[in-house]
């Protein structure tokens, strides 16, 4: 085997002092296909080296919590009556910002086969996409690519799109993110581990022929965008949901055998990840045969073979003398399922090509946990914190025509409707999803075979983020427990994706510090401990980083779905109360930003114990039968609240405020947290209030045919619809 040179580990995305410390575990100088191997699992997107020391600060531990974050492909939560839910969320940005399509779409399929290579069905999936000007050419192309390529994958592999986030801002222009979540239902007890053990059990590579697409994917995920980055072209992954789709039916067919020791996808660095993993797991270590690995192209080398990215495949560790109710199951399927290896004591990996030993590596020095390098990054407070604390709300004129504002407001990029996208998704196979024509603040899909129902959304400010790291990655986890409780749900864990610039800068790595602090002390706060999910650093372009966005991936459990709560508004005369406290605040607003062209400024007014109380007493409300709807503050501040709600069903809003103290712009628009809109019957008003005796709140008014506000017509319902329904399908016309 011929030693790899230096020159060859630099390229390959080693440093000199990780190859160097390769030669001491290995106490000889690595060949070019051990090198290949540990650049990708040593890299940023599979050994998270440069965030590892913080992702353990997060908090884990919790009573329904059946797989902590790191001990299986995805997190897993006890939802009762002996049921489990699986989920997690993952980024494919890079991807997708090279192949809008294709990266979406195998995001789309790698998300999925995490929830179901445990044992779980995929039953939902919710995306959150970030991109730039929406006026800009590249946007478009970027925005209908994605979208294509979610809604194919999605829509052909079976499984509703129910929910997701889309905003625009200038700093994704080069850098797009999109982050994929998948949710999952199983029976508890039925959990398949990502582990390998048992000396000669036979091991099995399933599903898709592997190809050179996708070769150093991981490596390509660890790396700025920049001008060259098209030539990494087969970097990106190509993906098949009909054969993913008889990959899931073969596996869950799989699960109720007892023929397996583990499973696991096939995802970042291939064959690499998963033997290293799943041996490092079980403290044992294999022998594979790459010549007898099925590939898509001839004479493909060994370390194509053990890069590739190619999708819909698993290994899987099979019980010696099961193999024939194995290999039935997927020839029954029409799946490809060959025996490529076998399970040894000693814990290191030898990979043959023919007679030839080609690679021979501890597993466990590959590994996250294990030999994989860990780095402490200096971080400095961001310079633009100077901006951000010049800015004085005095210096914002007060606007003299807020209805004119109003339908500026409707008409933003991350105000308007998202009908394009959403039309795109199938969000009503399978038939769990109660969502479709009764929407609330989170999703909802039925667990079928019981009465409950699983809330799902994904949630993340980051121009709040951005304006207080601290308190921005606070207010994420907030929202996302928010939105769950509006819809009738008690928060129960989250997933998250951590999309950050260039570790390596030290601004970049405060607002990922910080941003991972507030996450935590909301988690506490809720009780939502973190399960799992991806750190994607190297989101910039030339320009700059995008916008720390650490996306928050929750889910909470409805005992009875009879008790779900919607949005809408639902009968004239009901009464409008809004539960919170209004605050003189315009902090990082969209009408700050957008209407009023203030880039920087503070975060949204947040108190994480005042944000507690109004979602016990939500959750109260709800349970109790007391309240109609419920519909969080978010984007666009109370007045797009209002309109959201009365819109669905064709109503408005006659509601009268004395604002006093603060601002008109401040009390419509702003953005302050911890404020929910609620309607009650006139038959619940005593109740209602009585309820609420140590919570603020304030009576705005009722459900009415008009937009009336103070006295004065805002406009015509259907004219506010068609601006908010129609803004963004006109830019991309």
């Amino acid at each position: 085997m011929q030693e790899a040179t230096l020159e060859q580990a630099l390229k390959l995305g080693l440093t000199e002092a990780e190859f160097n410390q390769i030669k001491i575990v290995l106490q000889r100088t690595p060949n070019f296909t051990e090198t290949a191997m540990y650049s990708v699992m040593w890299s940023e997107h599979c050994s998270y080296k440069n965030s590892i020391k913080w992702l353990k600060t997060l908090p884990k531990d919790g009573s329904k919590v059946l797989a902590k974050a790191g001990e299986e492909n995805a997190g897993l939560i006890d939802i009762g009556d002996g049921w489990a839910c699986s989920f997690k969320i993952e980024s494919h940005n890079h991807p997708s910002a090279i192949e809008p399509f294709q990266g979406a779409a195998t995001g789309v399929g790698g998300i999925h086969r995490d929830i179901f290579t445990m044992g779980a069905r995929p039953i939902a999936t919710l995306n959150s996409l970030r991109f730039g000007s929406l006026q800009d050419t590249k946007t478009k192309h970027l925005l209908k690519g994605v979208v294509k390529g979610i809604s194919h994958y999605g829509n052909c592999f079976g499984v509703p799109t129910i929910g997701g986030e889309v905003y625009f801002e200038d700093c994704y222009q080069t850098n797009p993110l999109v982050n994929a979540m998948s949710v999952g239902v199983m029976k508890t007890g039925k959990t398949i581990s990502a582990t390998s053990y048992g000396e000669g059990n036979p091991v099995f590579i399933v599903g898709s022929d592997t190809g050179k697409d996708g070769i150093g994917g991981a490596s390509f995920a660890s790396a700025d965008i920049n001008e060259d980055s098209a030539k990494d072209l087969p970097a990106v992954q190509v993906g098949d949901p009909f054969q993913e789709k008889k990959l899931l039916e073969a596996c869950m067919e799989l699960v109720e055998t007892d023929a397996i020791i583990g499973m696991q996808d096939m995802g970042a660095a291939g064959i690499t990840c998963s033997t290293s993993e799943m041996s490092a797991k079980g403290n044992h270590g294999m022998h594979i045969f790459l010549d007898k690995v099925p590939t898509r192209q001839k004479n493909m080398k060994a370390w194509e073979m053990l890069l590739s990215e190619s999708q819909e495949r698993m290994l899987i560790v099979v019980k010696k003398g099961q193999e024939k109710t194995v290999t039935d199951i997927f020839d029954k399927w029409d799946i490809h399922c060959e025996e490529i290896g076998v399970v040894t004591t000693e814990p290191r990996l030898k990979f043959f090509m023919g007679n030839e030993l080609v690679a021979d590596v501890p597993a466990d020095s590959l590994v996250l946990g294990g030999g994989a390098p860990v780095y402490e990054r200096e971080y400095t407070e961001p310079s633009y914190f100077k901006e951000r604390d010049a800015f004085d709300l005095q210096q914002i004129p007060e606007p003299s025509d807020l209805k004119a504002i109003a339908k500026q407001i409707l008409a933003l990029p991350n105000i308007a409707n998202k009908r394009f996208i959403y039309n795109q998704y199938d969000s009503m196979v399978g038939t769990a999803n109660i969502s479709t024509n009764a929407p609330s603040d989170a999703a909802i899909v039925w667990v079928k075979e019981t009465s409950k129902g699983i809330a799902c959304t994904v949630d993340c400010n980051s121009r709040y983020v951005h304006a207080d790291p601290y308190v921005g990655g606070m207010i994420a986890v907030s929202e996302a427990a928010r939105n769950v409780v509006c819809s009738g749900g008690t928060p129960s864990a989250i997933t998250n994706c951590l999309n950050f610039g260039n570790p390596y800068n030290p601004e970049v790595y405060y607002q990922f510090v910080y941003a991972l602090k507030g996450m935590s002390d909301a988690c506490r706060k809720f009780d939502t401990p973190v399960t799992g999910g991806n750190v994607s650093f190297y989101n910039q372009s030339p320009d700059g980083p995008v916008y720390p966005t650490p996306t928050i991936g929750m889910v909470g459990v409805l005992d009875d779905i009879k008790l779900r709560m919607t949005l809408d508004f639902k009968q004239e005369g009901d009464l409008i109360y809004l539960i919170g406290t209004p605050k003189n605040d315009l902090g990082s607003s969209e009408y700050l930003q957008k209407i009023c062209g203030v880039s920087l400024s503070p975060a949204p007014s947040f108190n994480l114990d005042e944000e507690a109380l109004v979602q016990q007493h939500i959750l109260r409300l709800i349970q109790a039968g007391l309240i109609q709807s419920a519909h969080d503050v978010s984007e666009g501040g109370l007045f797009t609240t209002l309109f959201e709600s009365a819109a669905v069903n064709n109503l408005g809003f006659t509601v009268k405020a004395e604002t006093h103290s603060i601002r008109q712009d401040a009390f419509w628009f702003g953005e302050s947290q911890s404020r929910v809109v609620v309607s009650v019957s006139p038959n619940n008003k005593e109740a209602f209030e009585h309820f609420l005796t140590d919570q603020p709140m304030l009576l705005l008014g009722v459900v009415s045919k008009e937009i009336n506000i103070n006295g004065d017509d805002w406009g015509n319902l259907n004219t506010l619809q068609t601006i908010y329904n129609t803004a963004i399908e006109q830019e991309l016309a």
